[in-house]
């Protein structure tokens, strides 16, 4: 293995400390990721706007002393706004879209000193669990090209899992962390609502769905970004309850003896892949033998009210996207037009009825976790799909979102409940994908769920395992 691939599968801890002993240079670090990507992405798709001039230009320049200071970073094509960097949303609408100013999360992201080297492919406006937008193409599986890196955040995991960054942004609305991590056996937190910052454009996006943060190779990277990057930022309509220490600290210190829940089937009965009820029992069995207090059991819920619900906001924020915009039909996918349409037709009181009935639903998982501390289940309903799996058409135009219900029946619970939760790559089937198991922790308590992740990492490492499309 040359030099420029070993540093490459070192997590961004490592290659930070690398720096900070002048083992390597920041310059060295991204002209070594740069170099994978050109010989890998042609494969992946994942990266949709290079920016290795700009990312060598700040290598070369002076470096604030963050925590990952002179790492190579990605961005998803998808709200982190980079002054001067175009970013289309995944849709052919915003192609030439340039802002012309830092989101705060990308502003702290600077200041842990990242460098940003790219921006990653995304369906169009992160509507879907798969990535394959029709303005740049299907963002490819590395572990077998053929599949789904799941979405919306699949460009950030296809990379990652490839070796081309350490880490890269990630936003998640109905599970666009965690099911591109399971797809690509990564590690996937979506923090608590309110935790990380989506100013200075919004307050908060879908009713309080959509939370950012990232995809990572290691707990610890996941852990020591969240310190760099939460807090309130000015004018917040809310925010997540202070952490007692930085989460940094919680990797390595051992777990109290939780009790957790564990599922196997769906809210409406509806039948797992194989594979899948594989994983969750397996997650079930370590926890067990680390431990831990493990018992089935699933609060109850109303499937076809959270669908109903969930699909209203999406579809009314859909609308509110591209009326702003002046959207007109031929300038975006058909399943976009279709939810807009639908999300015009609604009316102020269906809105408020929805996020009533969303809320209600947090109580019930709320009250649940009173008696359990973990709740464990699939991150999805299926192990990487075939690319294709959610193409809409003309004729049908839901068709794709209408199988995305069937593929994410658990990771939109904690959107909807506000509530942390994590994609961890604990499985491989027989095929040799990865099959990720899903961890919702209490709402703010992201600690507990670091905890008990770099227990389960140590256990059951999953750092040496390389997709084939990695070399």
């Amino acid at each position: 293995m040359s030099k420029t691939d070993e540093l490459a599968f070192l997590d961004a801890t490592a290659q930070a400390e690398l720096v900070r002993k002048k083992e390597v240079t920041a310059v060295e670090l991204v002209e070594a990721a740069i170099d994978r990507m050109e010989r890998l992405n042609s494969k992946l798709n994942a990266i949709v706007t290079p920016m290795y001039d700009l990312a060598l230009e700040n290598a070369r320049g002076s470096l604030p002393e963050g925590p990952f200071s002179g790492v190579p970073y990605l961005l998803k094509d998808l709200l982190a706004s980079y002054a001067g960097v175009p970013m289309s949303f995944g849709s052919k609408l915003l192609r030439n879209f340039v802002p012309d100013h830092d989101s705060e999360l990308v502003a702290r992201i600077k200041r842990a000193g990242l460098i940003v080297a790219g921006k990653t492919n995304t369906p169009e406006f992160g509507i879907l669990p798969t990535t394959e937008p029709a303005l740049f193409g299907p963002c490819r599986n590395p572990w077998n090209t053929e599949r789904s890196t799941g979405g919306s955040s699949g460009g950030s995991a296809a990379a990652v899992a490839a070796g081309l960054v350490p880490m890269a942004h990630a936003n998640d609305g109905g599970g666009s962390i965690r099911i591109p991590a399971s797809c690509c056996g990564l590690f996937g937190l979506k923090p608590t609502r309110g935790r990380n910052p989506l100013g200075p454009d919004f307050g908060d996006i879908l009713s309080g769905l959509v939370a950012e943060h990232a995809v990572t190779r290691s707990v610890r990277d996941s852990a020591a970004l969240l310190d760099a990057t939460s807090g309130p930022d000015i004018g917040d309509p809310y925010w997540a309850p202070p952490p007692a220490r930085p989460f940094v600290e919680e990797i390595g210190a051992k777990p109290e003896k939780l009790k957790i829940a564990f599922t196997k089937k769906t809210a409406d009965g509806s039948e797992l892949h194989p594979d899948c009820v594989k994983a969750v029992e397996d997650a079930a069995r370590l926890c067990a033998d680390l431990g831990h207090e493990v018992e089935e059991a699933f609060p109850v819920l109303d499937s076809m009210q959270i669908t109903q619900s969930f699909t209203v906001v999406w579809a009314a924020g859909n609308a509110s996207t591209l009326k702003a915009l002046g959207a007109l039909k031929e300038q975006v996918e058909p399943l976009s037009w279709a939810l807009y349409e639908m999300g015009s037709g609604l009316q102020a009181p269906d809105y408020l009825m929805a996020v009533q009935e969303i809320q209600n639903i947090a109580r019930v998982v709320a009250r649940f976790f009173v008696e359990y501390d973990i709740w464990l289940t699939p991150t999805l309903a299926e192990p990487p799909v075939p690319l294709g799996t959610f193409d809409s058409t003309d004729e049908d135009p839901m068709a794709g979102f209408t199988r995305s219900a069937r593929y994410v029946p658990f990771t939109p619970i904690a959107n909807v409940t506000g509530q942390p939760a994590m994609s961890v790559p604990l499985f491989w089937n027989d095929e040799d994908l990865p099959v990720g198991s899903h961890f919702i922790g209490r709402f703010g308590d992201e600690a507990t769920l670091f905890r008990l992740a770099a227990q389960l990492e140590e256990a059951r490492p999953w750092a040496d395992r390389r997709p084939p499309v990695s070399a």
